[in-house]
This record gives C-alpha cells, sequence and structure tokens, in this order.
C-alpha cells in the first residue's frame, strides 16, 4: 500500500555557500533541483541573512514515487560572527511540526502533507 501510494522525504541541508550541498543533492538523487538558480556575487553575500528556501520535485524510479523537499539555508555560515545564524533554521524546524501537530489534531487528518524535516 505505502508502495502504490508513494513516500514523502523532507531533507534539510546547511552549509556555507560553494561547500557542494547543491550538488550533492543533484547526484544522489539523479536531478536537477535548481535549475534557475542564480549564484549571487560576493558583494549581493555580504549583507545577506540566512534565508530557508523549499524545493520539492516528484521523483518515480519502478514504480516507486517520492516527493523530495530539500530545505536549503543559503546565507547560512556565511557571515563574519555566526552568533545567532542558526536561530532562522530552528524556527523553521518548530514551524514545521507546529503545522504538522495541529493538522494531526484536526478532523480531516486524511491529506496531511508532511513537510517536517527527516533528515
Amino acid at each position: 500500500k505505502s508502495v502504490k501510494k508513494g513516500f514523502e522525504f523532507t531533507l534539510m541541508v546547511a552549509g556555507e555557500s560553494g561547500l557542494g550541498k547543491s550538488t550533492l543533492i543533484n547526484s544522489l538523487f539523479l536531478t536537477d533541483l535548481y535549475p534557475d538558480r542564480v549564484i549571487p556575487s560576493a558583494a549581493d553575500r555580504i549583507n545577506r541573512t540566512v534565508q530557508v528556501d523549499s524545493s520539492t520535485v516528484e521523483i518515480e524510479e519502478r514504480g516507486v514515487k517520492l516527493r523530495l523537499t530539500v530545505v536549503d539555508t543559503p546565507g547560512y555560515g556565511d557571515a563574519i560572527n555566526n552568533t545567532d545564524s542558526f536561530q532562522q533554521i530552528i524556527r523553521y524546524i518548530d514551524d514545521q511540526f507546529e503545522r504538522y501537530l495541529k493538522d494531526e489534531s484536526g478532523l480531516n487528518r486524511k491529506n496531511i502533507v508532511d513537510n517536517r524535516v527527516h533528515c
């Protein structure tokens, strides 16, 4: 039954720019998750704060469907002072768990989308 319905998987990647996070994800899942991505220049990255961007792609292999959501954190670790750079990531993870708990507590639990970070 699960194979027919498919799986949902949410993966978060965090690290400094240029480490190869996107390349790793594209290699693991044999897909181009960021086809329209524009690489910011060094001047644009100076004043940038941590963002949380999510991209979803549906992959099917041998009849098994996977709804892959990759949560990327551009700007994480790029600043000189990274003292509070993780706060935005923690807030995102907590918000996803709160949303899932709210949906689980509701009446219509059949079509809940699980966007909690699994890994």
